[in-house]
C-alpha cells in the first residue's frame, strides 16, 4: 500500500445532520447536494491558518462537491479543532478532522465528479477519499488537501501519462512541465477548485517538520470562512 493511500485515507465517513437540514444519505445525496448548489451559489472560500491564509475558488462544473463543502463550512464544520495533519513536501497538505469522524456512525460518501479540464496541477484543492470497497471512487465529504506537487521533464510526463492512460491536451502538459502539479493523482481523486491566493502559504506549510513521517510537529489549526 502506498503512502498516499496509507496517510490519505480514513475508515470513518461522516453524514452531515443539521438542525432544518436533511440529512445526507446515500440514497438521497445527489438529490440533497443539487438542490443546495442551486440554492447556495458561493463558489470562493479562505483557510485561515497560523502560518497565512489561502483563498480558493471552487468550480462550479463540480456541483456536488461544491454544494458539500460551502454546507460544511457554512454549518461550522471546521470552526472547531480541524488542522492540517499531514504535509509532504512536493506533493501535497492535507486538511480536516479526522478526530469527528472517527464519533461518527454514518457513511456517506460524495460521488466522485471527474471533469477533464480539472486536474492536479500545482494549487489544486480536491478531496481525499477510501480507497478499499471504493469501486467508484467516491470522495470523503470532509477531509481535502492541496497539491503543491512537482514540474515534470517531458519524457517523465509523456511516460507516466501513457502508463495512466491519461489524455495530455497541450494546456495539461504546458501546465505540468512549467508550473508543476502531479500526474499520478489524475482521474482518481476529484479535483474541485484551486488556490487564486496564497499559494506561497501552501509552500510554507509543505516544509513543515513533521513526526512519524507527514504529521507536523507543531499543530497548525485551520478554519474556513466564504468570501463569494
Amino acid at each position: 500500500m502506498s503512502l498516499l493511500i496509507r496517510y490519505l485515507f480514513f475508515s470513518g465517513i461522516i453524514a452531515t445532520t443539521w438542525a432544518c437540514e436533511p440529512a445526507i444519505t446515500d440514497e438521497n445525496v445527489k438529490e440533497v447536494l443539487t438542490e443546495y448548489a442551486e440554492k447556495n451559489k458561493e463558489n470562493t472560500i479562505l483557510i485561515k491558518t497560523r502560518v497565512g491564509n489561502i483563498k480558493c475558488k471552487l468550480y462550479d462544473a463540480t456541483p456536488l462537491h461544491r454544494a458539500n463543502f460551502i454546507r460544511l463550512v457554512k454549518n461550522g464544520y471546521y470552526d472547531d479543532k480541524a488542522e492540517i495533519y499531514r504535509v509532504v513536501h512536493r506533493f501535497m497538505i492535507q486538511g480536516g478532522d479526522l478526530g469527528k469522524l472517527a464519533q461518527k456512525k454514518e457513511k456517506t460518501m460524495i460521488p466522485a465528479e471527474f471533469h477533464p479540464n480539472y486536474f492536479h496541477k500545482r494549487g489544486a484543492l480536491a478531496m481525499a477519499r477510501p480507497n478499499e470497497n471504493n469501486p467508484n471512487k467516491k470522495s470523503s465529504p470532509t477531509e481535502f488537501f492541496i497539491v503543491q506537487g512537482t514540474r515534470y521533464d517531458s519524457a517523465e510526463l509523456v511516460g507516466l501519462a501513457q502508463k495512466k492512460g491519461l489524455t495530455l491536451s497541450p494546456e495539461k502538459y504546458k501546465t505540468y512541465m512549467e508550473i508543476g502539479g502531479d500526474i499520478n493523482l489524475d482521474q482518481e481523486y476529484t479535483v474541485f477548485g484551486e488556490v487564486i491566493e496564497g499559494i506561497e502559504i501552501v509552500d510554507k506549510i509543505a516544509v513543515s517538520p513533521t513526526v512519524n513521517g507527514e504529521r507536523p510537529v507543531n499543530v497548525i489549526p485551520l478554519t474556513i470562512e466564504i468570501t463569494q
